[in-house]
Formats: C-alpha cells, structure tokens, sequence
C-alpha cells in the first residue's frame, strides 16, 4: 500500500524544541573546521556507472540547509549538514582529502613523484571521481601506492578506481595494509555477508526518499554508493606499532590498533607533514561497539588504550589529526583534547557498564539509565550519531555476558510469531492491541505502540490498521532520532510495512572479494550453506585436489556437517574432483556444467551435494514475520 508519510507530532516537535535550547549550537568549530581548505566540489555532484546508472548523487542532499525542520532531530540535522559537504579539501599543503562522494573520505598525500592514496571508497566508480577531481586541481601525479587503514569495505572495495591489479603485478604500485587485512576483509563480507548486506540497507536508508522525511544521512556518512566492489591483495602488510616505510619519499609510521573499529586496523603518522591518520578509531561521533547491521562485538578497552597510545606518542608531533570519516582537527592542543575526549568516550562506557552489570543489572536496565559526563556530552563529537549510548551499553554487556540476563524466565521464551500471538490472545485479540497502540500513539509513547504493533503484525501481518499504525509510529520514533541509523531503521521499516520489501540494494560479495578466499574459507562457506535437516541422511567422502594451490582436501559430509581437511595423500573416496580453486567457486554458486571439473568416481555425490546447498536470501522479512 502506498501511504504519504505522515508529519511529526507534537511530542516530537516539543522533544526538538527541547533540544534546541539545550544543547550547544552557538559552538561553531565544527563548521569551521568543515569547510577549511575547501578547494572545489564536483559539479554536477553525481557519479555514474558505465551503464548510466547513477552509483552516487551528493546533489540530492541539497536540501540539507538552514534550520531543522520538525521531522528531523536537530542535532543529526546539524551533523548532516556537516557530512553532506562534498568536494576537495586541502588537509595540509601536500596532503588532500575529497569528502562526501561516498559513506567515506579518500586521501591522497602527495610524494615525490606521485600520490599515496589512502582508503579508496566503497565503489570504483566514486573513487576514480574522486581521483580525477584532486588531479583537476592538484595536476596528473600518478597514483605510487594504497593504503587501506582497516578491513571494512568502504576503505578498500573502490581500489579498482585508483588502481589496477595489472599495476600492482608490476610493482608500479604498492597495496599496504594491516596484518590479517584481508582474511578479515573476506570472512565479513563473505560468512554472514547476506545477512549483514540486507539489514546494512535498513542502517543506511539505501531504500529511502532523501529528504526532510526520508534519509537525512547516517551520522557517520551520507549513505552507502552502489558501484562496483572490488579488492587488490596488499603487496605489504604491516604488523608492528613503530613500523617505519618510506613511500615515494614520504616517511610513514605506523600504530597498529587490531581489535578496534575493525578487527583488523591501523593509524600511521607523517613526520614531514606533521599529520597523523586516525582511520576510523576518532571521528566526530560515538562509534558503534556492535554495529545494527551485524557484526562481531567490537572491545571499547582496548580502543581507548590505542588512543591513549597515539596521544603519547603522536599528540603533541601533529598539526593536524585526519580520519577516514568527516573532518579533520587542526592544532597540536586540539588534536591532544579531540582524541582525549574520544578516548575518555569509550573508556567511561566500558567501565561504567561493568561496574553496573556487576552491580545486577541487565543491559537493556543499564542502558536505560546510562548518562555521559557533562564534560563529554557537552562535545559535539561524542554525540551518538552513528553508534549509541543505548546500543553500545547493550553490545558491552553482550560482549562480557551474553545474549542472556539471567532471569530463568527470559532462558527459553517462544520466538517472536509465536509469543506475538499469545500476546494478543491475552490483550482480547488483535484489534484491541491495535486499539491499545493507537492510545499510546496519541500519547506520545511510541516506544510502547511499536511494542503493541509489532506482537499484531507478527499475529496477522495483513492486519491493514495495524500496518498502517505501526509505519506511522516507525516514522515518529525515527523523527525523534539523533541516530542516523537509528531513523533510517525506523524509517525503512515504515517503508517496508506500506511498500512491501526492497531487498537489498547494496552488496559486498564481489568477485574480486569472494576470489580471495583461501581454501579453508571456501569449504568454510559451503559447510555454511550446507541445509542441515536435507543433508542428515548423507553420507559422502570427496577428494578435492586443486591444480592451482598445489593442495589435496579430503571432504567429509555426516549428519549434515561438511568437514573439510588438508590431505596431501591420496584417499579412499566416493568422487575425486579436480579443479582450479575459481572454478569450485563457481561450482559452489550453482555451475556444475562449464569446463573445468575433471571428475573420478561417482559423480552423483557431487549432485547431492549440490540438492542440499541453500544460498542466502537477500529479501528475508524484517519488519514482517
């Protein structure tokens, strides 16, 4: 059903009026700091595919100016503003930034000869765009070499715009990155990719009008661009903090900092140029400690002991602290107070949370009741525009306790269909609940219409009223959002429940990415896939021997678990395949016919196989049972 949306209420517009007088909108730093060696945007601010198809359009966050209107949080209003700015920055003479032509920024840093560039966006196409405007204004510097900071994909999947791997083969440029790059870079886009991709387009809006009641931004980026994903294997890993590499005459030095915002990250400072990169460890927002979209719990003591580290070691040698997300900090005494405020962030969120989860409470109680210290909810940048107060205090106790509270009667309750159904039962039957939620909709307590509405939808999920309710009240509650994704979660689920399911729009298993898994990770991925129940019944042995490794596997499929085991001897087996490890791959995603499969044995295990191998489905119900 298409439905306008609706306006914001009057407990929204009063919540935003409260804001407004509270917090400190007479701080202008930021905007300063924003627009600082603003050198020229693209014009037109679009980035187009080979096809036509438009990958990204800064253009359409034109709208992003003046003051807040009443359906969008004046706060993520402000930091949207910010982040929407588009163009080529001047960091420091010799260093370069183009911001807002993708989620994240793309550095260049100039050298002798040519350029270092440093995280090259998520699509090919926006950072080729990106390229040809630094080259616009600062002339043809060949590209020398790329450093990724970390393993998340919007700071490598773009490289094949900056580079080729033909170029790379031949040394002409170096691909530098962080030890265990690229097994993190594969298992997150790869294991539980599909899942992480479909709900990764309800945190960044992908599906969503960009306007003043649609996608406004997702405090850490605009939104996610939707070009072709690629990756080059780095030529040099780093892996020790005060690892020093000279690049085209420029002298870098590196921190290594695992474990943080990414598994696998560093930050590294440039001596001559007296700037130090942060990757993604200090941005002018609260990060997320578990991302919405999914991912492992990320360890806030450890991430602040990194920025303590940088803090003593480079604080006081930059002029000016970069990151791959939003503007820089310029001045020695603001970069030392910048990255202490960051690092005082998470450490107060770590510890407070344990000493309260020790004292019995629950995440969701802790959460409840948490409050910063004025001193670091006065800072802009430790306002929660990408990750939250609420959910990072949930994902620590996640992280240290586990999915469960404690209280026997949360231990085995019915899933969500189910419970839903005995909810209404017990309130007098779905149209009362969706009279219930219209009472505290009119009230103002949309947190607790949600609740009602979701038990009635996950009842009677074409109950019109009740759909029709529960996409209003999404809409209110991401109306009253200071997180981006937070509203772009309420606001895609209104979307869903009154235009049906959208899919998802953006994904990260690009060939290039699924190329380098390594054997061990493919039979990973296919025992994942394998349909348990379907396969309880089979019994089979395959010898796999691939003619491009060098390497012989033996794989095993019983009660439904596929085992895969390096054998370099010959075994008894029911079928032995040999194959390129590409063209298992492709055997894998369903093409059991091309060339390329020299097969001895019984064929048709390699058939039953395949009859129990269940991809991912991109389009699974969120908002909907």
């Amino acid at each position: 059903m298409t439905v306008e949306s609706t306006a914001a209420s009057e407990p929204i517009r009063e919540a935003h009026r409260t804001r407004l007088a509270q917090l400190p909108f007479d701080d202008t730093q930021d905007l300063a700091d924003a627009d600082r060696g603003f050198i020229a945007a693209l014009e037109p601010g679009t980035v187009l595919a080979d096809d036509g198809r438009v990958v990204w359009d800064a253009d359409g966050y034109g709208f992003l100016t003046g003051e807040a209107p009443d359906t969008v949080d004046p706060s993520l209003w402000r930091q949207s503003m910010l982040v929407a700015k588009q163009g080529l920055f001047e960091v420091v003479e010799g260093i370069y930034q183009v911001r807002g032509l993708d989620l994240s920024n793309i550095t260049f840093v100039e050298g002798d000869t040519g350029v270092i560039v440093i995280d090259p966006l998520i699509s090919a196409e926006t950072a080729a765009a990106a390229l040809a405007l630094y080259r616009a204004h600062r002339g043809e510097r060949p590209v020398v070499a790329v450093i990724y900071t970390h393993s998340h994909i919007d700071h490598f999947g773009g490289v094949f715009g900056v580079a080729s791997q033909a170029e790379v083969d031949a040394g002409t440029i170096a691909v530098i990155a962080p030890e265990g790059f690229v097994e993190h870079a594969v298992a997150e886009n790869i294991y539980a990719g599909t899942a992480m991709a479909r709900r990764a387009g309800y945190m960044y809006g992908a599906a969503l009008p960009r306007g003043p009641r649609g996608s406004v931004g997702a405090g850490l980026g605009q939104t996610t661009s939707t070009g072709t994903v690629g990756m080059i294997v780095p030529t040099v890993f780093v892996g020790e903090t005060g690892e020093n590499h000279v690049v085209d005459g420029v002298e870098i030095e590196f921190q290594m900092a695992p474990g943080t915002e990414a598994p696998s990250e560093m930050h590294f400072y440039f001596p001559g140029y007296r700037a130090l990169c942060m990757a993604e460890n200090a941005t002018h927002t609260l990060h997320n400690l578990l991302t919405l979209r999914g991912a492992l719990v990320r360890d806030p003591h450890v991430w602040s002991g990194y920025l303590s580290e940088a803090i003593e070691r480079y604080g006081h040698r930059s002029d000016v602290a970069f990151a791959s997300h939003h503007w820089p900090t310029w001045d020695s005494g603001r970069v030392v107070g910048f990255l202490s405020v960051q690092r005082d962030l998470y450490a107060y969120l770590h510890d407070q949370t344990l000493r309260l989860l020790n004292q019995g409470l629950t995440g969701a109680e802790i959460a409840e009741q948490f409050v910063l210290p004025p001193a670091l909810e006065a800072a802009w940048s430790t306002h929660g525009y990408y990750g939250s107060v609420s959910h990072n205090v949930k994902a620590i106790y996640q992280r240290y306790m586990g999915w469960f509270d404690g209280n026997p009667a949360r231990l085995w309750p019915h899933p969500p269909a189910e419970e839903a159904t005995r909810y209404c039962r017990a309130l007098g039957g779905v149209d009362r609940v969706v009279e219930l939620a219209r009472e505290a909709y009119e009230e103002g307590d949309f947190r607790w219409a949600a609740t009602l509405l979701d038990h009635a939808v996950f009842t009677d999920p074409q109950h019109v009223a009740a759909r029709r309710l529960y996409a209003e009240t999404l809409e209110q509650l991401g109306y009253g959002s200071e997180n981006g994704p937070w509203r772009n979660f309420f606001l895609s689920g209104a979307h869903e429940l009154r235009e049906g399911n959208f899919g998802t729009p953006t994904t990260t298993d690009a060939p290039s990415i699924i190329a380098q898994l390594t054997a061990e990770q493919l039979f990973d991925s296919l025992a994942i896939a394998v349909d348990g129940p379907r396969a309880w019944h089979l019994d089979l042995t395959i010898s796999v021997v691939f003619t491009d490794l060098g390497t012989r596997y033996l794989i095993t499929l019983r009660n439904g678990v596929l085992i895969a085991r390096e054998h370099p001897e010959a075994a008894d087996s029911d079928v032995e395949l040999t194959v390129t490890r590409t063209r298992l791959l492709a055997f894998v995603a369903g093409d059991h016919t091309s060339p390329g499969l020299e097969i001895d044995g019984d064929e048709e295990v390699l058939h039953q196989l395949a009859g129990v191998l269940q991809p991912g489905d991109t389009a699974f119900e969120i908002v909907l049972p």
